[in-house]
């Protein structure tokens, strides 16, 4: 399963639709948080980090994630407006990478998805200072328990924040193990309306 061959007759035309059939191969694996991603973002004058995320949906507009907008992440990607998403199912064989331009989305889609998190979690999202310095875990839990007292018997409303980004994307690259390190890649971009698909040298 971990090394096997992928040829260009093997791919779907879009890659969306490449990607969907890849992601769904990895949950029935039953590969542990199959939605994990790396994040790559970058300052304006570009100095990288990245950073695991978890993917919360994807489809024609691009790739979901949901993150507080004054972490670093959120800070870069206000400056710098696009991101690397890297993918990596090991017990596969296989990596995804998707490039592309970044765009927050609505806020009645951000509320939407915060209402399906627990209530500890929207109240961990509402009082953490994401990416700032705190003195100790004892200040971040009394900020909990501060917001649970002030939302008790209500709502917790979506911090204004937090909040979803979704990365459009205008590359991809498939990339599948094979022994001796003579791997398989391929790389889609967009071209004539379409996506042309080239191979890659490992």
């Amino acid at each position: 399963m971990h090394s096997r061959p992928l040829r260009r007759g093997d791919l779907e035309a879009n890659p969306l639709e490449q990607f969907g059939r890849w992601f769904g191969e990895a949950r029935t694996a039953n590969i542990p948080l199959a939605e994990a991603v790396a994040l790559a973002t970058a300052t304006s004058d570009g100095r990288p980090s990245a950073r695991m995320v978890l993917l919360k949906a994807f489809d024609e507009h691009g790739f979901r994630f949901h993150t507080n907008f004054d972490s670093r992440k959120g800070v870069e990607l206000a400056d710098n407006p696009r991101a690397a998403l890297l993918f990596h199912w090991q017990p596969l064989g296989r990596q995804v990478r998707v490039e592309g331009a970044v765009e927050r989305v609505a806020d009645e889609e951000s509320l939407a998805y915060f209402r399906t998190r627990s209530r500890e979690a929207q109240l961990s999202a509402s009082a953490s200072p994401q990416s700032l310095v705190v003195s100790s875990r004892d200040e971040l839990e009394s900020r909990v328990e501060a917001r649970r007292r002030e939302y008790d018997g209500g709502d917790v409303p979506l911090p204004p924040s937090w909040g979803g980004f979704v990365v459009r994307p205008t590359l991809y690259e498939f990339w599948q193990h094979r022994d001796n390190r003579l791997h398989d890649r391929f790389r889609y971009r967009p071209a004539d309306g379409g996506w042309l698909i080239e191979r890659l040298a490992p």
